[in-house]
């Protein structure tokens, strides 16, 4: 007959961190699934928040404009002040600016510019 022996593998003691939590690392696939997922909440938000704002398929009521043509020496401050009722002339530059989508305030003879019905 035989005899088995059983012997022990000697006990290896780890160190323990003391008083230290337990922290969490990410690898550089986490970091981006995290990113990812951050990312798509956000969009996800964004989205619910849009799809609250009302606009309606019909067309509002036109201003009513006229068009006149720019002669020789004219500014759009001498338009825009011969066609202010009120007195507020860079208001009314304003909007000529708006109605002809303007970069500038320089103007060419010859030019037609959209002008308020005053």
């Amino acid at each position: 007959m035989s005899t088995i022996t059983a012997t022990r593998a000697p006990y290896v003691r780890t160190p323990q961190l003391a008083g230290r939590p337990a922290t969490v690392r990410l690898t550089r696939r986490g970091r981006l699934v995290v990113f990812l997922l951050s990312l798509a909440f956000v969009l996800g938000v964004g989205l619910f928040i849009a799809a609250g704002s009302v606009a309606t398929g019909e067309a509002g009521t036109p201003e009513p404009t006229r068009v006149v043509m720019v002669g020789t020496g004219d500014t759009l401050w001498g338009i825009a002040a011969d066609l202010a009722d009120d007195g507020d002339v860079r208001g009314m530059m304003a909007e000529i600016e708006r109605l002809n989508a303007l970069d500038t305030a320089v103007l060419d003879a010859g030019q037609r510019l959209v002008v308020p019905v005053s």
